[in-house]
């Protein structure tokens, strides 16, 4: 198939970005034609902040863009991983306008949250759900600390829904887990219109030993992602075991001054290949999330080396994490909980191998590339019959 594959990176990498490129590189390496539409969040400085808003809205630039590349590689699918803030929403009618059937991937919160993420002030927080726009995200502030980011993120979903951009100009949602599919259904999206696909981890990085006698956390440094409950973990629970942390992130301080006076040994930023050597050898990958976690690809990315996994219930975790056989689910928030669930993993040489070659397994079974591929092409396709049933309809 020809496919275009649209994304806004964001400044700092993550799981996003990272899936981005795993699907384009699946579709690839199957034979596909794929097309690469890209912008970077690094441009938002130069542009200014009346240009940003205006563009986070309807990106005529954009759509002309787009539309001349659906055209000039008569491109069959526009799938859109994310397209805030500098795509924006005026690509689905560039991209449907010039023949191509419109997929959408839904990796966040983004339509029914300012920030993203159902998350304010150190807890879940849902107010927006049922509101046409986020409007009381522009009360609290909820997009970086500002009233007018906020204000033009509602903007930017109050227009396209009055105008039917979500329900007229894309075919298909793909939602990351059910958890993510059920939340937009609250928020008013019609279900049929929304299909479960997981993340790919691709190519596969194969296993790893499990013998480096330590815990993982790989992720952003910040409030959401559980890391104050994950530190005090280690400052006062003290498990027995060392824990290495890679990441960046607003809670990098708290981080390197935990580091200095426990068991904990804070890496940094690593690059991919380094991360997947070090999570192959680690004993667990801890994933402490406070929010609705939408999936948590670096799950995936631990079984896919053979890593058992330890998280925390929340969200699209509780589909991925079988208790005792892929690893163990804890309550969010609950150091001692966690701390529980850590020595009930180490305390069992026999017990956490049986769940590495579980871990393994599933990836190959869920996660990996073939299966994915099937799903994948099989979601445009329904999005191109989709499309052609609609035009004919209308015509």
């Amino acid at each position: 198939m020809k496919v275009l594959m649209a994304h806004n990176h964001y400044k700092s990498p993550g799981g996003e970005d990272q899936s981005f490129l795993a699907e384009a590189g699946l579709l690839e390496s199957y034979g596909h034609d794929v097309s690469r539409y890209t912008l970077h969040n690094d441009a938002v400085n130069a542009q200014g902040v009346v240009q940003t808003a205006l563009q986070t809205v309807w990106s005529a630039p954009v759509a002309r863009q787009i539309a001349g590349l659906v055209h000039e590689r008569q491109i069959e699918v526009a799938h859109f991983q994310n397209t805030f803030p500098l795509i924006s929403p005026s690509a689905y009618y560039a991209a449907h306008n010039s023949g191509a059937a419109v997929v959408q991937s839904l990796r966040n919160y983004r339509i029914a949250c300012s920030n993203g993420m159902l998350y304010r002030d150190g807890k879940i927080c849902e107010s927006c759900v049922g509101q046409f726009a986020p409007l009381s995200g522009i009360v609290h502030k909820c997009y970086r600390g500002s009233t007018l980011g906020s204000a033009v993120v509602a903007g930017m979903v109050g227009v396209h829904k009055i105008l039917g951009t979500y329900k007229k100009e894309v075919d298909l949602f793909i939602a990351i887990s059910e958890f993510v599919k059920n939340k937009y259904i609250e928020i008013g999206f019609d279900a049929d219109q929304i299909v479960v696909k997981p993340n790919v981890v691709a190519p596969d990085p194969g296993p790893g030993t499990g013998q480096g006698g330590y815990a993982l956390y790989v992720g952003r440094l910040s409030e959401e992602k559980g890391l104050r409950t994950l530190l005090e973990a280690w400052q006062k629970g003290s498990p027995s075991i060392p824990l290495r942390i890679i990441g960046e992130g607003i809670l990098q301080s708290e981080v390197e001054k935990a580091a200095e006076a426990t068991n904990i040994e804070y890496l940094g930023q690593r690059s991919l290949q380094e991360t997947y050597s070090l999570m192959g050898e680690a004993e667990m990958l801890i994933v402490p999330s406070e929010w609705h976690e939408p999936f948590g690809r670096v799950v995936i990315e631990a079984f896919a080396k053979g890593t058992p996994v330890i998280a925390a219930a929340m969200g699209g975790l509780t589909e991925l994490i079988e208790d005792g056989l892929t690893g163990y689910l804890f309550e969010a928030g609950n150091k001692d909980a966690l701390i529980d669930k850590i020595r009930l993993l180490k305390g069992d040489e026999e017990l956490s191998t049986g769940i590495r070659n579980a871990c393994r397994q599933i990836y190959l079974e869920k996660y990996a590339s073939e299966r994915n591929h099937e799903m994948l092409v099989s979601i445009y396709q329904s999005a191109v019959a989709k499309k052609s049933k609609a035009k004919n309809v209308r015509g």
